[in-house]
């Protein structure tokens, strides 16, 4: 799912379309949900696109 979220911004600079991803992670997934994701990126975020990366760090 956060792949697709990725997709979507793909138009963006990649900055401003990490900071898009993590902003509609935060408001819409729950906090399961953003912990599961942030364990896989810990885990080598293997299949994540780069994007999804750089917005998990970006999360709070």
């Amino acid at each position: 799912m956060a792949n697709d979220i990725a997709r979507n911004q793909a138009y963006l600079p990649a900055d401003q379309a990490a900071e898009a991803i993590a902003g509609h992670i935060e408001r819409f997934w729950d906090p399961r949900m953003r912990s599961r994701l942030s364990g896989f990126v810990e885990a080598g975020a293997d299949g994540l696109d780069p994007l999804v990366v750089a917005a998990v760090a970006l999360l709070p």
